[in-house]
């Protein structure tokens, strides 16, 4: 079994989890949906607490992309259960994602999750976006003092979702982006016929170009 970072476009590895929320099978328990998988340092840490009472806020937009949140530490079920009560009876917020327990560090290793400059006993701050048919989409890794950016997870989600519906690419930033807004990158023709007809459509209105090779268009 090798353990190494799922590469974007592979199979995310099948694997039996213990979460707060009983055992889990991945991919295969997911199946149909989206899956963010990210995990944290430690429980009863503070960025850590940040990261997840920001995941719980943003949880509904989540679950309206039909994307389910899944975390991990390596830590004990009861660790995580603990931790989730302060979080409720401190801050006010209920945590009602599973969360992966890994005291031994076996899913972490698996996934490559833990790096000889990080930590061998913390899990780095890793992101996995898995889609409805189980393959890894995105991956990010934050080093383990630098909190992530949830707003930009939740994003990186919906763009996935309508690069995938309406095979487009989306620029820096969308749907603000500096040049063309929120409108979509059309891919770069591959053909000298294909060429022509984008620009016959960039005549007729129906897209925008800055030049054959560089259109846009609102979706």
């Amino acid at each position: 079994m090798e353990n190494r970072i799922p590469l974007i476009g592979e199979k995310f590895p099948e694997m039996e989890v213990v979460t707060t929320k009983g055992v889990k099978k991945l991919p295969e328990d997911y199946k149909g949906k989206w899956l963010v998988l990210f995990s944290h340092p430690a429980d009863f840490t503070p960025v850590c607490t940040t990261e997840f009472v920001a995941f719980q806020k943003r949880y509904e937009k989540f679950k309206e992309l039909n994307t389910e949140l899944l975390g991990l530490s390596i830590d004990q079920v009861f660790s995580h259960i603990k931790w989730e009560e302060w979080i409720k009876e401190k801050l006010g917020i209920e945590i009602e994602f599973p969360i992966i327990a890994d005291p031994k560090g076996d899913v972490a290793i698996r996934l490559g999750m833990l790096q000889e400059s990080a930590s061998k006993t913390n899990a780095v701050r890793a992101v996995f976006i898995i889609d409805p048919k189980g393959v890894v989409r995105a991956i990010l890794y934050y080093p383990l003092e630098l909190g992530r950016d949830v707003d930009e997870i939740v994003r990186m989600v919906k763009g996935l979702q309508i690069i995938d519906e309406k095979k487009v690419a989306l620029p820096h930033k969308w749907p603000e982006n500096e040049l063309v807004g929120d409108h979509a990158i059309i891919p770069p023709a591959a053909s000298v016929e294909e060429k022509e007809k984008r620009l016959e459509a960039a005549k007729k209105g129906e897209i925008e170009c800055f030049d054959w090779w560089f259109c846009h268009k609102k979706i």
